[in-house]
């Protein structure tokens, strides 16, 4: 890209003990992100991660308010699979909490059922969902640039390496490598505005943008009593109530003051579509509405304080062909995150995240 009179070249160490490594740039403190670095840790490579916000762990997301802890992205993460069931004990037992009841069913007709068992860990932290993010770091050398948002890179051909610009102009690099996990929209802004020529350039992009995603809007109901039901959460399975998810986050160690309660509320994608710029007190109002009917108790209209957030890329309805994910590998540049595998679960931005970074060592190191 050229270079704007606002803009300063800032390069990275291109050594590691006096031995050649190479320069890592991952965009993303995400979950992606985050495997990503920790797949590397061991390897001779530099990595500098690029976050837009003020933490990390994207949408496993937590928030403290009025003494209360609680995630209001994804809930937890599962044991889905043998990688995770082994990986999330080694970050530290310290503080992890395995929710101890199921998750529960109920349908338009406002039927509540019975669903899981409890013969799965369903894992956060006393602490929240970006325990994962900073637990994973922890075990790396990365480092985290946060509040910076990227808005293109550029290839230079002449050594091939890449550099970084963000939104105030600020170049970053050299880097050998570069790894996108931003969701999808996100990530094919980046690309359109970079300046790398490639015959597969436009097909890549264009596989980007046909990701397509579902909204959710959660809602945040905080109650000043407690009452017991032998579920931790309710999902809608048939896809056809405006509540799609509620969950009780006093079921976490330490989340919720004793005696309290505080619902996370994730609605449905058409009704989070339709109230998305909604105010809190009418997103918070119309959500007790809908919960009171779904529970039977009428002392759930009246909620003592609400929070909310807006997930506007929050779950992917497709991925990408593995043949696209290759697009641009051999100039150094890795895309990453849940949507390139269609699937937007927690371990799925972390596996793919770090089956990038696995690809990247392989190619690279």
């Amino acid at each position: 890209m050229t270079s704007s009179g606002n803009q300063r070249l800032q390069s990275n160490l291109r050594t590691d003990g006096g031995e050649s490594a190479i320069s890592v740039g991952i965009i993303g403190a995400g979950v992606a992100g985050a495997g990503a670095a920790y797949a590397l840790r061991d390897m001779n490579a530099q990595v500098r991660i690029f976050e837009k916000s003020r933490g990390v762990c994207g949408r496993a997301a937590t928030r403290r308010k009025n003494g209360c802890r609680y995630d209001h992205g994804a809930n937890y993460i599962k044991d889905a699979d043998a990688r995770t069931t082994e990986l999330i004990p080694t970050l530290g037992t310290d503080g992890l909490v395995d929710i101890g009841k199921p998750v529960w069913t109920f349908e338009e007709d406002e039927e509540i059922s019975s669903g899981e068992s409890r013969e799965e860990y369903k894992w956060t932290w006393e602490n929240g969902m970006t325990q994962l993010a900073k637990r994973l770091l922890a075990e790396t050398t990365a480092s985290v640039q946060n509040q910076t948002q990227i808005e293109s890179l550029s290839y230079i051909s002449s050594d091939n390496t890449w550099s970084i610009t963000d939104t105030e102009g600020t170049r970053y690099g050299a880097f050998d490598v570069v790894l996108l996990t931003p969701p999808a929209p996100q990530t094919a802004d980046i690309l359109a505005q970079s300046e790398w020529n490639d015959p597969h350039r436009e097909d890549l992009i264009t596989a980007v943008r046909d990701i397509d995603y579902r909204t959710v809007r959660t809602v945040v109901l905080h109650y000043p009593f407690r009452e017991s039901y032998p579920w931790y959460a309710l999902v809608n399975t048939d896809k056809n109530h405006p509540i799609g998810w509620a969950s009780r986050e006093e079921c976490k160690t330490n989340h919720v003051p004793d005696g309290e309660s505080l619902f996370i509320v994730q609605m449905s994608p058409d009704w989070s579509t339709e109230h998305y710029d909604a105010p809190v007190e009418t997103a918070a109002d119309d959500t007790a509405q809908k919960l009171a009917a779904l529970l039977d108790d009428s002392r759930y209209l009246e909620y003592d304080w609400a929070d909310d957030q807006g997930w506007r890329y929050a779950l992917p309805n497709n991925g990408i062909e593995t043949h696209q994910t290759e697009y641009g590998q051999q100039a150094g540049l890795y895309i990453a995150g849940d949507w390139v595998a269609g699937r937007g679960r927690v371990n799925e931005a972390l596996w793919n995240g770090y089956d990038a970074a696995s690809e990247v060592a392989e190619a690279h190191l």
